[in-house]
């Protein structure tokens, strides 16, 4: 099995398009989609559909992509076993539109020549994530465990920084005019926040948050991704969701959507950073450096039981349910 074919496969998987994928490997689109077309013939299934923004997984794409990841980082460390220090810093992020990957790209053009290979481990177990690390296939994750205990003693978790949430709505949400709103004005609002992964941090954080806040959060039904969402938003009078004040979105201009700062207090998604206590990349205590010196949040914030909390801010005891709220 051709090693460049794998990687050309795992690459326009994460970034969804063949054109992407030829540009980070150096080479052109037509030689991306030859590789890939040969992997497909040497495995007797297809591997990609062809959509209007580029190219998805099929389901057996979907199925070889885990091992592909392990068959190219597999290559990676036999070169690096007779190269030490040639490769590059491998972290993982939750998309390429998340926080993590805004603020890793802030921190790549203030450091032009950091060597990052930047990826999306689609898993929600943070114990696949842990195995992962301990694999050798990561260098890095932002990812949270939980439970203290459950982290195995060669993996270490620091504080990377905190993510104000916003309120995103359509047009027609009777919140839709705030400047900014106090999580008490959220409450009896249907916030849709598709895909929550039992067992995942995301789970947990929303666990908290509901209890402190008395919100109404709808994960119901499968997750269909942001596009479908955002859709979702724009033509409701009464469903919300909550982002990142740095995650990235693109929508229609016409949905005219808004997003709108909760403050008093803010509600902060805390991120962490996992990797070997033993990892020998020098890049990788650059990398922790510059997150340990972001500025914090301003208080007062709000953070799940699990993220450090600052002296004297403890989590607010639980609203009580307004008269025939459900």
């Amino acid at each position: 099995m051709d090693t460049e074919a794998v990687r050309s496969f795992v690459r326009a998987a994460e970034l969804g398009q063949l054109r992407h994928a030829a540009d980070e490997l150096g080479v052109t689109q037509q030689a991306v989609s030859k590789r890939i077309a040969t992997l497909e013939r040497q495995l007797g299934v297809r591997l990609f559909t062809r959509t209007a923004r580029g190219v998805e997984p099929t389901l057996d794409g979907q199925a070889f992509l885990p091992h592909a990841r392990h068959i190219v980082a597999a290559a990676d460390r036999a070169v690096t076993a007779i190269r030490p220090g040639s490769r590059a810093l491998r972290i993982d992020v939750l998309g390429l539109r998340s926080a993590q990957a805004v603020l890793l790209h802030d921190y790549w053009r203030s450091r032009p020549a950091t060597d990052l290979d930047v990826v999306t481990l689609r898993a929600n177990d943070p114990r696949e994530v842990v195995a992962a690390i301990q694999a050798g296939d990561l260098d890095a994750s932002f990812r949270s465990v939980t439970d203290p205990a459950a982290l195995p003693r060669d993996v270490r978790m620091v504080h990377a920084f905190d993510s104000p949430l916003e309120l995103l709505v359509g047009p027609r949400h009777p919140l839709a005019a705030a400047r900014t709103l106090t999580p008490s004005r959220l409450r009896g609002h249907r916030i849709r926040v598709p895909g929550i992964a039992p067992r995942s941090e995301w789970a947990d954080f929303y666990d908290q948050l509901v209890t402190a806040f008395d919100l109404r959060i709808d994960a119901t039904g499968p997750n269909f991704g942001n596009e479908v969402l955002l859709d979702i938003l724009a033509d409701s009078p009464d469903v919300a969701t909550l982002v990142g004040s740095r995650d990235r979105y693109l929508w229609p201009a016409h949905h005219d959507l808004r997003r709108i700062p909760i403050a008093g207090p803010t509600l902060a998604y805390p991120l962490s950073l996992l990797f070997l206590r033993d990892n020998p990349h020098p890049g990788l205590r650059a990398i922790t450096d510059h997150f340990a010196g972001l500025p914090p949040l301003p208080e007062p914030t709000w953070r799940p039981s699990w993220a450090p909390q600052p002296t004297g801010i403890t989590p607010p005891a639980p609203a009580p349910r307004p008269a025939g709220g459900s």
